[in-house]
C-alpha cells in the first residue's frame, strides 16, 4: 500500500505549490528584479569574502578532505564539489562575515541559504539566468512565509525560543530556490517541502559561538545543502506526503500549534519578500546597524575628532542589545564596533574582522566610553530596530540622532552604486578589480545569460 498518497493537498498547500512551480517561468516585475540582482551581488560577495574567514577556511578543509569533486563551484577558492557539499560551503561562507542579509519579520538570513542552493542545483544543470534569478527571488518568498505562519497570533516562537528562526527559514528558502531552478511541478514542490519540513531543525546555541564557525553552519550552511537535499531527491524520483502543512502529525503542529498557516499564501506575487530585506550598509551583526547610521549621521552634522567625545551612550531594545553586548567576536560587539568608528570615522570589512584589534589600547580607550542601554522603551516599537546615540564632547556639547530606518532597509534602501561600493571592499583583494568589474556587470545582465556556469570564473581567484 502506498501510504504517502492517503489523503490529498489542503487550499493553502494547493496554492503555494502552484505558485512554486509556475515562478520558474513567471516573469519578475522590473523593480523586483533589480533587488534580487543586488541581493544577488551582495550575497555572492559575501561568499566570497568569506572564504578567507575562519568559517570559510573550516569549509574548505571539509571540500578539500572529500576530494573537492562535483560540477558545483566553491567561491573564493579554486575548488568543486557536488551540488550538497558545494551549498554547504558556500553557505558558511556566506555567513561567515556578518555582511550578508537580513529578513526582520522572519528573524532570518535568506541570501546565504538561497543563493548556494539555487547555484548549486542550477550548475548541475546548466540553467539560464532568467531561471536562476526567478528562483532565487522564489526562495525568499517562501522561507520567510513559513516562519511568519509560525509567528501567528500569539505563536510559541520568539527571541527567547530555543528554536532557531534562522534555520527555518532559510532551509525552505533554499529548498524553494533549489527546486525551481530544477523545474519541479506542483506535486512534487509539495513533497520537497514535505521533505524541507523533515529537514528544518537548528537551534540558538549557535550563540554559544565564539568563532563563528557553528553560527554559519546552522544559519547558512546547513539550510543550503538541506534544501538541495530536497529538491534532488524528489527531481530524482522520490515522493512524499502531499501536505505536510495540514493534519494532526502537520509541521504546523510540531513547531508552533497556534501558527496561521494561510499567511504562507498571503499576498503571493504582489508582495516579494525580497524587497522586504535588509541589505548590510557596514559588514557587522544587525544590531550595530543603526548605532554606526547615528555616529555617521552625527558627525556629518557636526564634525568631531574622537579625543574630543567624551562619553556615548547606545540606546537598544533590550532583546537586540542582548546579540551584541560585548560579544567576543568584533563583527557582532556593539562596545568594539562604535570604539573602530570612532577611530576610523568608517568600518571596513577588514576593521570589521581584524580580532587582534579588539585588544588594541586605542580601541579599549574609546571602548571605555561606551555605554549600552537596554531600553525598554524601545521594545514596544519593535520588531522595528529603533536607536538612539548619544554623545557627549569634552566641551560639554550633547549630539544625539534617533534612527527608525537604517540605512538598507526597504524604508531606507540602499541605491545600487552602494550595492557595488559594498562588493568591491568586501571582493578585491580576493578576486581583482578587473574580474570584479565583470562579475558585477554579469549579475547586473543575469536574464542575457544562457547559461550559469560561466559565474564559475567570476567567483574564484586566479
Amino acid at each position: 500500500m502506498d501510504h504517502a498518497q492517503t489523503s490529498g493537498p489542503g487550499p493553502v498547500m494547493n496554492t503555494l505549490s502552484t505558485y512554486m512551480s509556475a515562478a520558474r517561468t513567471r516573469p519578475l516585475p522590473a523593480d523586483v528584479a533589480e533587488h534580487a540582482k543586488h541581493h544577488l551581488l551582495d550575497t555572492l560577495s559575501s561568499m566570497i569574502s568569506g572564504s578567507e574567514l575562519p568559517p570559510g577556511q573550516a569549509a574548505e578543509s571539509y571540500i578539500r578532505a572529500h576530494g573537492g569533486r562535483g560540477p558545483a563551484t566553491i567561491a573564493g577558492l579554486a575548488l568543486t564539489a557536488t551540488p550538497s557539499d558545494a551549498a554547504l560551503a558556500n553557505g558558511v561562507m556566506a555567513h561567515a562575515d556578518e555582511t550578508d542579509d537580513s529578513h526582520n519579520a522572519s528573524r532570518s538570513h535568506p541570501g546565504c541559504a538561497v543563493v548556494p542552493a539555487a547555484l548549486a542545483v542550477g550548475e548541475e544543470l546548466g540553467v539560464d539566468g532568467a531561471c536562476f534569478l526567478r528562483a532565487v527571488t522564489l526562495g525568499y518568498d517562501v522561507g520567510t512565509r513559513v516562519v511568519e505562519a509560525i509567528f501567528g497570533a500569539g505563536a510559541a516562537l520568539s527571541y527567547e525560543s530555543s528554536l532557531s528562526t534562522h534555520s527555518i527559514a532559510g532551509t525552505f528558502c533554499a529548498a524553494a530556490a533549489a527546486a525551481s531552478v530544477a523545474g519541479l511541478d506542483s506535486r512534487q514542490m509539495r513533497w520537497v517541502l514535505d521533505y524541507t519540513a523533515q529537514q528544518s531543525s537548528g537551534i540558538r546555541a549557535w550563540q554559544r559561538d565564539t568563532d563563528h564557525i557553528e553560527k554559519a553552519f546552522v544559519i547558512g550552511g546547513m539550510p543550503a545543502r538541506n534544501g538541495v537535499t530536497s529538491a534532488l531527491v524528489v527531481r530524482s524520483g522520490w515522493n512524499g506526503v502531499d501536505d505536510i502543512f495540514s493534519g494532526a502529525d502537520s509541521f504546523f503542529k510540531a513547531y508552533a500549534p497556534k501558527a496561521q498557516p494561510e499567511r504562507l499564501v498571503g499576498n503571493l506575487g504582489e508582495r516579494y519578500e525580497i524587497t522586504q530585506t535588509d541589505i548590510k550598509r557596514w559588514t557587522v551583526g544587525s544590531p550595530i546597524q543603526g548605532p554606526l547610521d547615528a555616529v555617521d549621521m552625527i558627525r556629518s552634522k557636526r564634525p568631531f575628532e574622537v579625543d574630543q567625545v567624551l562619553r556615548m551612550t547606545v540606546h537598544l531594545a533590550p532583546t537586540v542589545a542582548a546579540v551584541v553586548d560585548n560579544r567576543e567576536v568584533p563583527d557582532i560587539c556593539l562596545q568594539h564596533m562604535v570604539a573602530v568608528m570612532l577611530l576610523d570615522k568608517t568600518v571596513s570589512f577588514h576593521a570589521a574582522h581584524d580580532k587582534p584589534r579588539m585588544r588594541d589600547p586605542a580601541v579599549l580607550r574609546q571602548r571605555a566610553k561606551v555605554n549600552l542601554v537596554r531600553d525598554e522603551e524601545l521594545s514596544k516599537l519593535m520588531p522595528v530596530r529603533v536607536t538612539i546615540v548619544e554623545i557627549e564632547l569634552t566641551d560639554g556639547a550633547r549630539l544625539s540622532e534617533r534612527v527608525s530606518a537604517v540605512r538598507g532597509t526597504p524604508r531606507n534602501p540602499m541605491t545600487r552604486a552602494e550595492v557595488i561600493d559594498k562588493a568591491r571592499d568586501l571582493t578585491t583583494p580576493i578576486l581583482g578589480r578587473e574580474k570584479l568589474e565583470r562579475l558585477i556587470e554579469t549579475v547586473y545582465a543575469i536574464e542575457t545569460v544562457t547559461d550559469i556556469r560561466c559565474l564559475r570564473p567570476l567567483l574564484q581567484y586566479g
